[in-house]
């Protein structure tokens, strides 16, 4: 990869040249030290032109159609003026060699308009590493001018965890099956969701989604939701034909306008940014430890032992971090 300097890249980036944005993304999605090094000089560069986007994370279950939404709602901001970025978190990318968004053809109409980017994560990373590098490239686009960013949860894990971790509004698309539905759904995503769309809501399928409506909205109730001021949307749509969009951006703007109002919106992004930090320093202090010498010639020895149970999980622990701890101050 051809090397600029760091203002190369910041100044291509805030004139929103689309060849250097993608080149200052292929750098973040870099390995190399010197790469991550600069990565960091671009961004506290870039920082103070950031945060002017709305956030938007989508999840869902498989087959729900969060692309085919990510589309139609990508489309109808277009239609809006808006400038639209597409980010996919995808663990799973480590071993399919790339997310589901690589196949950029999904979004077809999307892709010929120079106002909307979309990028799948970075093949061969940790759920870690591809949140690390989704955030410095949703900074990154944020900074060229893109207003609104869609962070698209791909694979399974912790991914919506990180995803709701990162933006400022998280949307669950569902589909029209009511039973089989809260079975597919983990409670913890539910209670993590600002709204909750069901999709499909058309033809054959538009009575069993009404149903499916009907349930989420009673199973909500009875759930904890961590801004009680926000009367939690669950809307009809159909990607398909564009049913409801317009409702989903509507319910999307009330939400930014009533947590910005109070405060609520502008704090989540500041806890959010405290914990990347803990998550950063927690990410290298593992990296230091699993390539520690001395840890990594206890370490074998010492399994050995726990698991025939000759020696307590705890008293091993202890022997590595004391290791460890040595190793770190000679």
């Amino acid at each position: 990869m051809p090397r600029f300097d760091t203002d190369t890249y910041v100044q291509g980036v805030l004139n929103g040249d689309r060849r250097m944005i993608a080149k200052t993304i292929t750098l973040i999605e870099s390995t190399l030290h010197r790469d991550e090094e600069q990565t960091q000089d671009i961004i506290g560069q870039l920082l103070p032109h950031c945060g002017k986007s709305i956030r938007v994370g989508v999840t869902g279950p498989p087959g729900a159609g969060k692309s085919t939404f990510i589309e139609a709602l990508g489309l109808h901001l277009l239609e809006n003026k808006r400038r639209v970025a597409v980010l996919a978190v995808d663990p799973s990318s480590k071993l399919s060699g790339g997310s589901v968004l690589g196949d950029k053809t999904r979004m077809g109409r999307l892709m010929a308009n120079n106002d909307i980017f979309i990028r799948p994560s970075a093949a061969g990373e940790t759920l870690g590493g591809v949140a690390r590098k989704t955030r410095e490239t949703l900074l990154v686009l944020e900074a060229a001018g893109f207003d609104t960013v869609l962070v698209e949860t791909v694979g399974v894990g912790q991914s919506e965890t990180v995803v709701a971790d990162m933006t400022d509004f998280f949307l669950l698309v569902a589909l029209p099956n009511a039973g089989d539905e809260l079975q597919g759904i983990k409670r913890g995503i539910m209670e993590m969701a600002d709204a909750v769309v069901v999709n499909k809501a058309d033809g054959p399928f538009e009575d069993s989604a009404k149903q499916a409506a009907h349930v989420l909205r009673s199973a909500l109730q009875l759930m904890h939701h961590p801004r009680p001021d926000w009367d939690l949307p669950v809307l009809l749509i159909s990607a398909r034909t564009g049913l409801g969009i317009d409702e989903v951006w509507k319910a999307i703007l009330r939400f930014q306008g009533a947590m910005t109002a109070n405060g609520v919106l502008q704090a989540r992004r500041r806890e959010q940014n405290l914990e990347w930090m803990t998550a950063l320093v927690r990410e290298e202090l593992s990296r230091q430890f699993d390539t520690h010498s001395e840890v990594r010639y206890l370490l074998p020895e010492l399994r050995r032992k726990v698991s025939d149970g000759r020696m307590t999980a705890v008293r091993a622990a202890s022997m590595l971090m004391q290791a460890f701890s040595v190793g770190q101050t000679t």
